[in-house]
This record gives structure tokens, C-alpha cells and sequence, in this order.
């Protein structure tokens, strides 16, 4: 029995994996290419354009452009990426810490409207570990923003928690609440096959203004007048929060490292989920949170599946 802690090196992929598909916002045709990457490099966009790299994007909250129905991160030259928290969701929820993302144009393509692909993807390249010491960003205090009677907040906790309740005026949807423990088992069970979803009426406002240029039912759940517009259905009870929670987990990926503390969101979304990383780290660092290293070695261990974790799930779908 070797002396190690299990679960306490960075991860990285153990090959790189292709995905191609359409940006739900522009219609256009995109690959990406995740590539393994060294210890503390975290989620990387490398931005190609005819064979060459443009850019090269750090997945941080800093980097935030644009929060207009999905997250847009960019560089100070004004090349962007869009709709990257699925993919980031991914890479979270499964406990990668590094990649690089070779995408080939301006937004991660949408698959089917929820992680479930990139999550095939990861699994399909397998990880590895490496030397350096897992990383955590560790709340110290309770941060919270308002926006009328929309808020989140981060509080201190020993792992990562989150609490996302949701009401719509639809009563397809009304009010919902999800909570669990984050490990990869329950994101892979509960989150990572919720889909994005919009109302039909909506639509013509939204290519007016550019955006959905490429939703579909094989992207997105509609919500007509009193039905759900797509011949299958819903995936999961509530899948609308579940998406609600699994975008969550990839905007809140932007902090650069896994986070120890407890995620509460109310009527939030992703503008609400950035602007509590920002207050977070304007709150300063060893005031409102520090970096927590794991040990080189803390016990002898036999290896273990470190992906189980305890989960509770509390669903209220009754209007308030």
C-alpha cells in the first residue's frame, strides 16, 4: 500500500478529443479540440483561425465580455469566446483542473443543449494525474449580491454544495429548487443531461437581436403556450433547474479552481453567478477566501472511488 492521498493531484486529459457542432447563438459550424495540459494551467481557449492560434483566453472570471443569455469570455484584442459554460461545467463536474480548448470559431458548439457530450468526450480520452498538489479556492465568509429579489451567495463549507431554486411566471416551469453535493457521480446522474430551454415566444425577438440563430429541438426544450414543444419530453423531473444549477457550475469553473464553499442562487442565472465571483475576490484574498493546497501525502490509502459523495435533493414545484 503506497503512502498518498487519494484524489489530491491535478488532473489533466490523458489525450486530446475532437468534438464538432453549431453555436446555438450564431449558427455556425465549430470544432473543438480538448488537449491535455500541465499542472496549474487550469481551462485555456486556444482560439484557431486558419490553422494558426489567435488568442489564447484564460477561462477566468476576468476575462468576462458579455453575460447575455450565456457566458462570454475574451481577450484584450477583442477576440471572443461564447457559450463556454457547459463545457466548463464538464471539466468541473468530472474534477479535470487543466486543458486546453482548440476551438476553430466565436462559441462551444451546443451539442444537444447540455454537457452529456462533453462529458462522453472526457470519459472517451480518460485522465491522468500529475505532480503538483490539487488547488482550492476556500470561502472564508459568507459573500452575497442582490438584484431585487434575485441573490446569490457563497458561504464557507468543507466541499462544494449548491442550492439553485428557479421561478418562472409558466406554469410549466413555476418554481424549483435543487440541492446536492458536487462530485462527478452527481453531476453525471443529475445535472449533465439537463438541456438549455427557451419559450417559443421568444424566438423572433431573439434573432431580431442576433441570438438562437441555431436552437432547435435538438438543442434546446421549447416551452409553447401549456406544452413542452419537443416530441420526448423532458429528460429528468425538473430539468429546469438541473440546467439552471449545471450552468452555474460551469460559470462559477471561472474562479480558476475548484471552489470549497456552498453555492446558493435564487432567480439567478448567469449574470448573478459572475458578479458573485467578482465580489468573492474583491473581497481580498486571506479576507474573504484563500488558496488550500491538498497534502502530497496525508494517510495511507488502498485506491478507492473517490467519485461517490453524499447528495441531497430538495424539489419544490409549488408556486409562491
Amino acid at each position: 500500500m503506497s503512502k498518498r492521498f487519494i484524489g489530491a493531484r491535478q488532473t489533466t486529459l490523458a489525450r486530446d478529443v475532437e468534438l464538432s457542432g453549431t453555436g446555438v447563438h450564431s449558427g455556425a459550424p465549430v470544432s473543438i479540440i480538448l488537449h491535455p495540459a500541465e499542472s496549474d494551467v487550469g481551462f485555456r481557449f486556444l482560439v484557431n483561425r486558419r490553422g494558426r492560434i489567435v488568442a489564447e483566453i484564460a477561462a477566468d472570471v476576468g476575462s468576462v465580455k458579455n453575460l447575455t443569455l450565456c457566458t462570454v469570455i475574451g481577450d484584450e484584442s477583442g477576440v471572443t469566446v461564447g457559450t463556454v459554460e457547459h463545457l466548463l461545467a464538464a471539466l468541473r463536474g468530472l474534477n479535470v483542473d487543466n486543458c486546453y480548448i482548440e476551438i476553430d470559431n466565436r462559441e462551444v458548439p451546443i451539442m444537444d443543449g447540455s454537457s452529456a457530450a462533453f462529458v462522453d468526450a472526457i470519459e472517451e480520452a480518460g485522465t491522468r494525474e500529475l505532480s503538483e498538489p490539487r488547488k482550492f479556492i476556500k470561502v472564508l465568509k459568507p459573500i452575497r449580491v442582490q438584484d431585487g429579489d434575485c441573490f446569490g451567495e457563497l458561504t464557507p463549507s468543507a466541499g462544494f454544495h449548491l442550492d439553485v431554486e428557479i421561478d418562472f411566471p409558466s406554469a410549466l416551469i413555476g418554481r424549483q429548487r435543487l440541492a446536492l453535493e458536487l462530485t462527478p457521480t452527481s453531476f453525471r446522474s443529475e445535472l449533465s443531461r439537463a438541456r438549455t430551454f427557451g419559450f417559443m415566444a421568444d424566438v423572433e425577438k431573439l434573432w431580431k437581436a442576433g441570438l438562437a440563430l441555431g436552437a432547435s429541438l435538438d438543442n434546446t426544450v421549447a416551452l409553447g403556450d401549456d406544452k413542452v414543444i419537443n416530441p420526448e419530453g423532458l429528460r429528468h423531473p425538473h430539468e429546469f433547474v438541473r440546467h439552471k444549477m449545471l450552468d452555474a457550475v460551469g460559470d462559477l469553473a471561472l474562479a480558476g479552481a475548484p471552489i470549497l464553499g456552498a453555492y446558493k442562487s435564487v432567480r439567478g442565472g448567469h449574470r448573478l453567478n459572475a458578479h458573485v465571483l467578482q465580489a468573492l475576490f474583491a473581497g481580498g484574498e486571506g479576507q474573504a477566501w484563500r488558496w488550500e493546497r491538498a497534502p502530497r501525502v496525508m494517510r495511507e490509502a488502498a485506491p478507492v472511488d473517490i467519485s461517490a459523495g453524499i447528495m441531497a435533493v430538495n424539489y419544490d414545484a409549488d408556486r409562491s
